[in-house]
Formats: C-alpha cells, sequence, structure tokens
C-alpha cells in the first residue's frame, strides 16, 4: 500500500530541522508547529529555537551553525545558517568498522562477458583522439561507420575533447591517463586511438597507459602518417567491428556489474529519496561481491569522517584522508574557501551549506565498507566500494567514472540535465514534479521511496538497471546525448 506522505520529514531522531514534503504558507499549523514563514518544498524549518552560534543538525550532523538565533517554525537556509568547514584535517580512525551490509535479492541480466572477466552492458566500438585537432575526423570516422555496419553491435561513437596538446606535466598525465581508462573499459570492444602526429599526447605514450591485457582491441592512427586517414580509419574499424560482433549477451549475476554512482544538481529531496536508493542498491551489490564507485571528492567536505570510518584497514583511511586533505588544498591554494559550494541550483532547491550538501549526497555509497582509493584514470581493481579521485563536475567526474570501469553511472538529481557520458547514464530523479516535467530525461522517479516505502522502491530500481544493462536505452542514449569532458588542472602552453 502506499504511505500518506506527511508535509514534513525529519531524517533522524537528532535533527532540529525537518524538510518540506510540499510548499507551505506563512502561519500554516503543521504537525503542532506554527510556520513563521512560508517553506517551498524541499527546503528546510526549524523544529525548535537554535541559538546563534550553535550547530543546525540534519541527517543527525552538523550542516553549518546557525548565524543568528532561529525561531521554532522559521525557514532555515542561507539568510540564517552558516557553513563551519574550514581548512584541511587531522582524520582519526573511527572506534569500529560496521561488519557489513546483507545483499537484497538482485535480478539477474544479459551482459557480455570479456576476456579478463570483468562484464559489459554495451558491446561498442570507440574512436578516441589523442587531441582536439582531430576531434572532428573522429566524429565523421564514427558517423561514416555506424551507418555501414548498423546492426552488428551497440553502436559506434567518438568521444572528443579540446586536449592533449600544449599540456605539461601532470596535467598532459591526467589527459593520458583518462583516455587510457576509457580504452580499458569493457564496454568498448575495440577501439581506435586517432592521433594528428604533432601533439604532446603521442600515440605510443598514450598505449603505454593502457593495460597490456587491452591492447588486443586497440588499433592505433597517425593522420599526419596516413595518406587517407579516413580510408585507412574505416578500414581499421572494419576489423574491430568483425571481431566484436562475435559477441553475444548471456545471462550474468547482477553482481557482475561496475556502477558509478552520481549526483548533480540536487535538491532538498536528493538526500531523501535518490542518494538513499543508490546507497541501499551499492550495499546489495557490494555485499554480493559487485563494485561501485564513488567520486566528486568536494562534495565529501563535511561528511568525510562517517566514509573514513568504514576504510576496511588503515591503508585504505590514511589514502582516503590524505585524498580528500589534497582536494582542501587544492581550493586552498587557489585562493578559494573548501566551502565554495553548493551551487545556485542547489539553493534553489534547499540545500544551504557544503555540509549538507555532502551529508545527503554520500549516501550514495551506502554503508558498504571503503575497500579501496584510485587515482584519477586509474581502473577499479576490488569488489566493494572504492573511491575515485575526482571533482564534483557533473561531465568531468561522470567521465573519470567511465575510465575507472564504470559500466554504467547511476546518476541522482534534483534539477535534471540532458548530458549522458561513454556508458549507459541513468538518470535518478528525486522528485516527482521533475520526472513528471522530463520524462525524456529521467529513467526513474526516486520519489517513489515516499509513495511506496524503500523495500517496493528498491525492487523496482534494481529491475530497472537491470533492463538498461541488458540493453535497453537510457533516455540519454536514445537523445544521443555521450559526451566526455577531461579534467585539466595545468598551464596551457
Amino acid at each position: 500500500m502506499p504511505h500518506k506522505l506527511p508535509t514534513l520529514h525529519r531524517i533522524h531522531p537528532a535533527d532540529s530541522v525537518a524538510v518540506a514534503l510540499r510548499p507551505i504558507e506563512a502561519g500554516e499549523v503543521v504537525e503542532g508547529l506554527t510556520m513563521l514563514d512560508a517553506i517551498a518544498q524541499g527546503h528546510k524549518v526549524a523544529l525548535a529555537a537554535i541559538a546563534a552560534g550553535s550547530p543546525v543538525v540534519k541527517y543527525g550532523q552538523p550542516i553549518g551553525l546557525a548565524a543568528r538565533p532561529i525561531a521554532a517554525g522559521e525557514h532555515v537556509h542561507s539568510h540564517n545558517l552558516q557553513t563551519a568547514l574550514a581548512g584541511e584535517l587531522a582524520y582519526r580512525p573511527g572506534l569500529a568498522l560496521p561488519a557489513g551490509v546483507s545483499g537484497a535479492a538482485l535480478p539477474r541480466w544479459q551482459g557480455y562477458r570479456r576476456s579478463d572477466g570483468r562484464a559489459a552492458t554495451r558491446n561498442e566500438i570507440w574512436v578516441l583522439p589523442t587531441v582536439g585537432c582531430v576531434g572532428i575526423t573522429a566524429e565523421a570516422v564514427a558517423r561514416e561507420a555506424s551507418a555501414l555496419h548498423a546492426g552488428k553491435l551497440d553502436g559506434i561513437h567518438a568521444f572528443t575533447h579540446p586536449h592533449g596538446c600544449s599540456q605539461l606535466g601532470d596535467d598532459l598525465s591526467g589527459t593520458r591517463a583518462l583516455l587510457a581508462g576509457l580504452a580499458a573499459n569493457p564496454n568498448a570492444a575495440g577501439v581506435l586511438l586517432l592521433g594528428l602526429g604533432c601533439e604532446s599526447n603521442q600515440l605510443d605514450s598514450l598505449l603505454e597507459a593502457v593495460p597490456p591485457d587491452m591492447h588486443g582491441k586497440v588499433r592505433l592512427l597517425s593522420s599526419q602518417s596516413a595518406g587517407d586517414e579516413m580510408a585507412l580509419a574505416a578500414s581499421l574499424i572494419d576489423e574491430l567491428v568483425e571481431e566484436a560482433a562475435l559477441a553475444r549477451r548471456e545471462e550474468l549475476p547482477f553482481s557482475a556489474l561496475t556502477i558509478g554512482l552520481k549526483c548533480g544538481g540536487s535538491d532538498g529531496f536528493s538526500g531523501l529519496t535518490a542518494n538513499p536508493l543508490l546507497g541501499r542498491l551499492t550495499d546489495s551489490l557490494c555485499a554480493a561481491g559487485g563494485r561501485a564507485i564513488l567520486t566528486e571528492i568536494p562534495e565529501i567536505f563535511g561528511a568525510e569522517q562517517a566514509l573514513l570510518d568504514r576504510a576496511i584497514n588503515a591503508a585504505v583511511f590514511d589514502e582516503a584522508a590524505e585524498l580528500v586533505n589534497r582536494f582542501k588544498r587544492y581550493y586552498l591554494d587557489q585562493g578559494l574557501p573548501v566551502s565554495e559550494n553548493p551551487s545556485p541550483g542547489n539553493l534553489a532547491g534547499g540545500i544551504t551549506t557544503l555540509e549538507e550538501k555532502s551529508l545527503g549526497a554520500v549516501q550514495k555509497g551506502g554503508n558498504a565498507p571503503l575497500c579501496d582509493v584510485i587515482s584519477y584514470g586509474q581502473q577499479a581493481r576490488h569488489s566493494g566500494l572504492t573511491l575515485l579521485e575526482a571533482p564534483g563536475n557533473d561531465a568531468v567526474s561522470s567521465t573519470a567514472l567511465a575510465a575507472a570501469g564504470a559500466t554504467m553511472v547511476l546518476f541522482t538529481t534534483g534539477r535534471g540535465t540532458p548530458l549522458g557520458f561513454p556508458v549507459p547514464t541513468v538518470k535518478v530523479a528525486s522528485n516527482a514534479a521533475l520526472a513528471a516535467n522530463k520524462p525524456h530525461w529521467i529513467d526513474f522517479d526516486a520519489s517513489c521511496v515516499l509513495r511506496d516505502g524503500p523495500e517496493a522502491a528498491d525492487i523496482a530500481f534494481a529491475s530497472r538497471i537491470a533492463a538498461i544493462a541488458s540493453g535497453e536505452s537510457s533516455c540519454a542514449e536514445r537523445a544521443g546525448q555521450r559526451a566526455i569532458a577531461i579534467w585539466k588542472r595545468g598551464v596551457t602552453l
């Protein structure tokens, strides 16, 4: 039976604020509390008086400090709530690591088993340019090959970018690592690395960054060295298609999936519906032996201790703590506060501070033990939850998830976006209005958690994920929304 929706939602018994599940008028009495202000849907209201300088608590954790006295029934937002985040911290291991979570029953799906044992949700050919100069050429190559080989496999796609030349040091290494990671993704049955010839990101160096056991599915083409680069590219893709077309889907356990966890354009419902929904799926997947990858390091600030306490050993704890502090130093070295977040869309949706955003965002990782920490462009190596180095930017972090081996990206949003990435990108709406207004963007409406309860929502969501993993197109795929973005960190020559 659907649940009767309350007007206010108190997430944790210790919370001093609740979230409005519908717009509330000033003067309205809700659950015995008189509203002193109008409260927009997804925004916060004080449940009791909060003294100036005292913590404001949501999710059972402080989300900032009261900037002035706040009365019971008052709207709590940027006019009276401020961040308490500063700079780097000295983290200490928690007292206990969760014993683990039990895996709920998960559906099976139809996927492609690769020679290295990993499973793919798509069987595609990817054209990856080494440099922006041949980006348009790569798109033309993929377009012509798609028309010629239509129906033989799941797709042929080019992923262009403006980088690969005029880069130095770690900046160039990051571009190379990201492209090498994409080349190793299981969904790419074959890869054409298309170069120009004179760029900093040389083909031979890029191939060296690709794991050696992946070299068999990779072809190289330097456009300056070829007479007719289009004809030669077509010939190389013909070879790749001939090999890739032999693959067939087979029934696989849900645990064969590697999922990337992402949130973009969050609102006040994201931490109530969509992110916890992903968290419960993550728990079940990891308990069954699958892989989940969490990133967006700046959107962990303020919630990192709870994540660090789940590290499986001291080495993982230290690596995760160092990664979080390194990102904070990245901000501070640019003269920026570590709390330079949320975005205007987040604020409009009811999120006030980065602590609040982070405490909602990390719920995507559920309660699964943190098993590994990997660098930008590096592949996920173990079953369980992995923390990946990447910023919060939607396109950059989603691309990094694909380069880390994710064969699907589960993307929660309270505001909506049409953009998709190299692997199937499943958009999960946090609220019913978004799902209703943008059905061509949204693959799953997580507001069903409030209507139907978590158990029914979890079953429906796992079924939807299995269907898309098995070949049903996501909204972004149907719209042709597939792109990459590379994290640029250095000077441009």
